[in-house]
């Protein structure tokens, strides 16, 4: 092995560990390690309100980093999980806001019937922004709209008070 090589070997090292420390892959996206870290704190609060969900988390691309489920979610929770963090990374909006601009007379009027029907317009989905560009995004499922809105609201906001540190 020459020093070309071994200067390779370490870069990459290098790239990789700085990359799961700021959360983020060399490409912007959400790293497996970040994506369990929120789930985890998703999932601590929804206990403290009594709820068993399914929370997921995507890349900048849209596709899933992390799924899971808390004993006793019900088994619907996982698709609308996945595709609210689907629909938050993909369009760069939370699904709360989608949902006014899809209303009657939107903007977006009839979005949910795109993309094979994977579009959510109901909160539970944040996008997650890393130096003003999308990184990812969580979705989450099982409570009412208002609590699914607030669990993914506890996401984000542990995302940008405690991961993109």
């Amino acid at each position: 092995m020459n020093a070309a090589d071994v200067d390779k070997i370490v870069s990459g090292a290098v790239k990789k560990a700085l990359a799961e420390k700021n959360s983020v892959t060399p490409h912007g996206g959400i790293t497996l390690r970040a994506a369990e870290a929120l789930i985890k704190r998703v999932f601590e609060a929804a206990k403290a309100m009594g709820l068993s969900v399914f929370a997921a988390v995507a890349d900048n691309g849209a596709n899933p980093v992390a799924v899971a489920r808390m004993d006793g979610a019900i088994l619907a929770s996982y698709d609308i999980a996945l595709n609210k963090a689907y629909t938050s990374a993909a369009l760069h909006k939370s699904t709360a806001e989608l949902s006014e601009l899809a209303a009657s007379g939107g903007e977006l009027y009839g979005i949910q019937h795109t993309n094979g029907g994977r579009i959510v317009i109901f909160g539970g989905g944040e996008p997650l922004y890393r130096d003003g560009t999308v990184a990812g995004a969580i979705g989450v499922s099982g409570g009412t709209l208002a609590q699914d809105t607030e669990l993914a609201t506890v996401g984000k906001k542990y995302w940008e008070d405690v991961l993109c540190h």
